[in-house]
C-alpha cells in the first residue's frame, strides 16, 4: 500500500509540475536583491510579513548598510528604525546583525552554501536556508512557505502542517532539480488562484487532477486527511 501511495503522488506530483510550468513558464523569487547577503537579510524580513511590504524596506536599508561589515558593525536599534512597518522588527532586527557578525567573524563575508551551516546563523531556519541555496547556488531546494504547505496539502503531495514533513514529504516525490522552481510557482498559484480563505477552483489549471476541488473552505485545512 505504500509503494502504491508513493507512485500516485509521484504520478500526481509530475503532472503539478508540467502544469505549472505552462501557467508559469518564468519564476524567480519576488525579493529584490543585488547582493548576496541582501537576500539572506530580506528573507528574514519576510517572516509574518509580505514580500511586497519587504521590497519597500530594502532599498533605503541597503543603502545604509551596503555591506556584511556595516550591517556587522550597525547598532540595532537604528536597523530597527528601517525595518518597523516589517512586523517582529525588534527581533529581526538583531537577527541581522547577529547574523552579519557571524558571516564576517566566522565566513569569511560569504555567506554559507549549505542548510547545515546556514541555520547555524541567528533568525534563519530551513526554508530560508533553502531559498538562500537555492537561489544563490543552484542547489536542490525546496522553499516549504505557507503557501507551498497549503497547496502541497491541496494537492496531495503532504500532509502535514510542519514545514519539515512537508520538506520531507515533497522531497520523496519530486525530482531535487524541479524542486525550487515547483515551490516558486506553488506561491504564485498560492497568491493568485488558490488563496487560503476562497480558492478559486473554477480558474485552475489544477483542478482536474485535485483532490480537493470544489470542498468547502473549511476542507483544505493542512494536515488534512486526502
Amino acid at each position: 500500500m505504500a509503494k502504491r501511495i508513493s507512485r500516485t503522488r509521484k504520478n500526481r506530483a509530475a503532472a503539478v509540475i508540467e502544469l505549472l510550468r505552462g501557467e508559469y513558464p518564468e519564476v524567480k523569487c519576488a525579493l529584490i536583491y543585488n547582493q548576496p547577503h541582501e537576500l539572506l537579510i530580506a528573507t528574514r524580513l519576510s517572516a509574518q510579513c509580505t514580500d511586497k511590504r519587504v521590497n519597500m524596506v530594502t532599498p533605503a536599508l541597503f543603502e545604509r548598510f551596503g555591506s556584511i561589515d556595516e550591517f556587522a558593525a550597525a547598532q540595532v536599534s537604528e536597523v530597527e528604525e528601517y525595518i518597523r512597518t516589517c512586523g517582529l522588527y525588534k527581533t529581526k532586527a538583531q537577527d541581522i546583525v547577529g547574523m552579519c557578525v557571524m558571516l564576517r567573524d566566522i565566513y569569511g563575508g560569504k555567506v554559507p552554501d549549505s542548510i547545515e551551516e546556514l541555520t547555524k546563523l541567528p533568525g534563519v531556519g530551513r526554508k530560508t536556508a533553502n531559498l538562500i541555496i537555492g537561489d544563490l547556488y543552484g542547489k536542490p531546494a525546496f522553499v516549504c512557505d505557507t503557501h507551498v504547505i497549503r497547496l502541497s496539502n491541496r494537492l496531495g503531495l503532504a500532509d502535514s502542517t510542519d514545514a519539515a514533513v512537508v520538506e520531507r514529504e515533497l522531497r520523496e516525490v519530486v525530482p531535487p532539480e524541479e524542486g525550487l522552481l515547483l515551490c516558486h510557482r506553488l506561491v504564485r498559484h498560492g497568491r493568485g488562484v488558490c488563496s487560503a480563505r476562497s480558492p478559486g477552483c473554477e480558474a485552475c489549471v489544477l483542478r482536474e487532477l485535485c483532490p480537493s476541488k470544489d470542498k468547502p473552505a473549511a476542507s483544505y485545512r493542512a494536515g488534512s486527511k486526502k
